[in-house]
């Protein structure tokens, strides 16, 4: 794994249903009905892999530092 993740999330598909923050809300907020990373960049966390791997729409996107996809899988 990689050193460090980056989180992106796709607005254009989110459809705010906050899963994401009731499962990492150290790493997501809603604003606007829309889910956005607290942080572009961050520290390996398995909840922000299953806030991912649980979004309805797959509109989260979890990248290691070395352009690699790590979530969802």
């Amino acid at each position: 794994m990689s050193a460090g993740w980056r989180i992106a999330v796709d607005a254009r598909r989110c459809i705010g249903s906050g899963g994401c923050v009731g499962m990492a809300p150290a790493h997501f907020r809603l604003e606007s009905g829309s889910a956005t990373p607290i942080a572009a960049t961050v520290e390996p966390d398995e909840t922000v892999i299953d806030a991912a791997e649980s979004c309805p729409v797959e509109a989260i996107t979890v990248l290691g530092d070395d352009g690699e996809l790590v979530a969802p899988a």
